[in-house]
């Protein structure tokens, strides 16, 4: 993954900025359907796991197209480089794997192709430094498996693919570049040929131009190729979503977005590295949802192909309360209340810190029903701006009663101190209409 993320955003009473850039974007219904499922699941996975740091960024010598600040890694590139000589994952099952997806609530997978170091997870012609070399022990097709496994299991399946190559030698190289502008393309174009099909790409470009990898090219391929697919704003240009990167996005419901997290400290296998609380870990899907926003969520398997119990076990946890709340989160669109103080995060806090202030949370809506996210109280009673439309029922899902008070200018909403859930207070509203055609209600 990156160390800085890009988060365009909508450029007000002008078309949509990938059809600014040349590019028409997906589908408005593929991008919806996307948009439904709400919780995927994130793999960054490889040899750099036998040694338990980072992916790509562990590896030490050049890094052509770098930042100063980016410094090699700790770990020789004479070593890095051989790590696959040494992988052996014989654990791996990927249907497992899809399974603990599906128990986790998640909609569709993600899944390391190549990172920025080069080595890649499936069998690609163009190149020996792969999964399938015969130097690698394992020597079987981890994407083909993956793939296969999600199209099986009722997950959507989706690539990652870093277009910076610190491994190979024409990347950034002068005049040599525009051979592995070519190698690139080629690269994509197996990856949509072979494991389809392909519902979500992921680039990860370091913010580089798009001219680096001939983007509006590239990305008409995968368009022709791929007429659904869902692809994000990491190859220079802002095709379909944007990517925060271990940050929550900001309310914004004019132009899809993902949040993109590790479950651990790092994005790649790391010793002893324990899983993020529960609470922390729904509350980064419930400010997606109620944002309007998409929560990615990754995993770090072991050099032997399984998941850390621990890790496991946290997104059954989160499964479960989807099993019993999920009608709040999927298939829903963020809003239409929108709670003030969104960025007034705690001096101490971070990009997945809850705010302050008069925050309290947010709302989600489908149909005729809209669900008040209530994940703090900075008051007795929230003082809501008025609902154009009649509360005809109300309930709060997880038990306990609340009242609401409904004028011209305000809607009130109170719930006894001990009924109130310590995560996420969910009260169900039934109005007498479609909650879509609610304007966003900021309160002043």
């Amino acid at each position: 993954m990156t160390r800085r993320n890009f988060f365009w955003m909508p450029l007000a009473g002008t078309a949509p900025l990938a059809a600014v850039q040349g590019d028409p974007g997906a589908p408005k219904a593929a991008l919806e359907r996307w948009k439904d499922m709400r919780f995927g699941m994130f793999i960054h996975w490889g040899p750099v796991s036998i040694l338990g740091t980072e992916i790509g960024w562990s590896r030490g010598g050049e890094r052509r197209g770098s930042r100063p600040t980016w410094k090699p890694g700790p770990v020789p590139v004479e070593v890095y480089d051989n790590l696959y000589r040494m992988f052996n994952p014989v654990k791996f099952n990927p249907d497992e794997w899809v399974q603990l997806a599906r128990e986790a609530g998640m909609k569709y997978m993600v899944f390391t192709s190549k990172h920025h170091d080069g080595f890649c997870n499936f069998d690609s012609r163009l190149t020996d430094y792969k999964i399938t070399s015969p130097k690698c022990p394992y020597g079987k097709d981890i994407v083909r498996m993956l793939a296969d496994a999600c199209h099986r299991g009722g997950i959507a399946w989706g690539v990652y693919y870093s277009q910076p190559d610190w491994h190979h030698p024409d990347y950034l190289n002068g005049p040599a570049h525009a051979r592995y502008i070519e190698y690139c393309h080629g690269q994509v174009r197996e990856l949509l040929a072979n494991y389809g099909p392909t519902s979500v790409w992921f680039f990860d470009g370091l913010g580089r131009p798009p001219e680096d990898w001939d983007a509006p090219r590239l990305i008409r391929m995968m368009r022709e190729m791929e007429p659904e697919i869902i692809i994000n704003n990491r190859a220079g240009i802002p095709a379909d979503y944007d990517t925060p990167e271990q940050r929550l996005g900001r309310f914004q419901n004019q132009r899809a977005w993902e949040t993109c997290a590790t479950l651990g400290s790092q994005w790649a296998y790391k010793r002893e590295d324990p899983p993020k609380p529960l609470e922390v870990c729904l509350r980064m899907l419930i400010c997606c949802a109620i944002r309007d926003g998409n929560l990615l969520l990754n995993v770090g398997p072991r050099p032997d192909g399984l998941i850390e119990d621990s890790h496991a076990a946290r997104l059954r946890e989160m499964g479960a309360f989807l099993s019993k709340y999920g009608e709040s989160i999927y298939a829903t669109r963020g809003g239409p209340f929108v709670a003030p103080d969104e960025d007034k995060v705690p001096e101490k806090g971070q990009g997945l810190t809850l705010p302050g202030g008069r925050w309290w949370g947010g709302s989600t809506y489908k149909g005729n029903v809209i669900y008040l996210h209530i994940l703090r109280w900075p008051t007795e009673k929230l003082q809501l701006p008025p609902l154009p439309r009649k509360i005809i029922r109300h309930t709060v899902l997880k038990g306990g009663r609340a009242r609401l008070t409904q004028s011209a200018t305000a809607l009130e909403v109170s719930v006894p101190e001990p009924q109130r859930d310590p995560l996420d207070t969910i009260i169900k509203l039934e109005l007498d209409g479609p909650a879509a055609d609610i304007p966003v209600l900021r309160q002043p």
